[in-house]
């Protein structure tokens, strides 16, 4: 499938799920705990003021970063994400912080080297580069943007997650289809058809080599973490209340722990532009 196809499926299914997708990350304490812990990570690492790229930031799920006082520019694929991230710049009354703009991870040209004081490319927006060559392309330039020493953060859907979660739901691919259930599995390569679109699945390995010799890693992250495919189990656990600050506590002693990222449905690194 050429790369401009694959581009189309992944604008069609967020045109079609934008209203889901606006409330996946507040939707349940689970899911909260993707961005709760990117939020912990990124106000460690982001210096006190400054640009941030938010690439492929859809729907504006981090442009609170403009209240913090952050310059945020936010290209991305989808006009009607774009729409919904603008309105949301409008009701937040951060329209002179934020700029949205219509453009692919893949082809940042609009911008000149050493340009932002901080990249973040969050929600598995590098997998849906499906082709290889694109993901390396999109990387070199989220680096190529970044000044020198500026924490570029990227987070990504983790492969091992995705092998958890079929055998826990029984995902469609593993019953009718079980050659594209092997290739996405074994390969991390997925073409969409059932339940998700076009996407990359990948290893931490894999992540950290795309961004090898121009970075440095600081640090890698499972936002999931412990809790990783067990969400029915967590939002249960934290409607009792009296467990919420001691999950909280373990989570972030152990979401670092390099088995724990490999299971994370969703993982992030944090690295730091190399002056070369």
């Amino acid at each position: 499938m050429r790369a401009d196809q694959i581009k189309k499926l992944v604008r069609e299914y967020y045109s079609k799920r934008c209203l889901v997708e606006l409330k996946r990350l507040t939707n349940d304490p689970y899911h909260r705990l993707e961005y709760d812990t990117t939020m912990h990570f990124l106000k460690k690492y982001l210096p006190k003021r400054g640009s941030v790229l938010d690439a492929g930031g859809g729907l504006g799920n981090y442009i609170n970063l403009a209240r913090m006082g952050y310059e945020v520019t936010l290209p991305d694929l989808t006009p009607k994400l774009l729409e919904i991230a603008g309105r949301q710049v409008r009701e937040t009354k951060v329209e002179s912080k934020v700029n949205v703009i219509e453009g692919s991870i893949d082809d940042l040209s609009m911008f000149e080297d050493d340009s932002f004081d901080a990249i973040i490319c969050l929600g598995g927006t590098l997998g849906h580069l499906t082709r290889r060559r694109l993901r390396w392309k999109a990387a070199d330039e989220l680096i190529r943007v970044a000044k020198c020493n500026a924490p570029i953060f990227v987070s990504v859907i983790g492969r091992l997650a995705i092998l958890m979660n079929t055998v826990v739901y029984l995902w469609p691919e593993f019953k009718d289809t079980p050659d594209v259930w092997r290739r996405y599995v074994t390969t991390g390569d997925y073409f969409g058809g059932k339940g998700f679109t076009a996407c990359h699945f990948y290893t931490p390995e894999e992540l950290m080599i795309e961004f090898e010799g121009r970075t440095r890693i600081v640090e890698m992250v499972g936002l999931e973490g412990i809790f990783s495919t067990h969400s029915k189990e967590y939002n249960k656990a934290y409607k009792i209340r009296k467990y919420n600050e001691t999950l909280w506590d373990m989570h972030l002693k152990t979401c670092t722990y390099p088995s724990v990222v490999e299971i994370s449905e969703h993982f992030m690194m944090i690295c730091r532009k190399l002056l070369l």
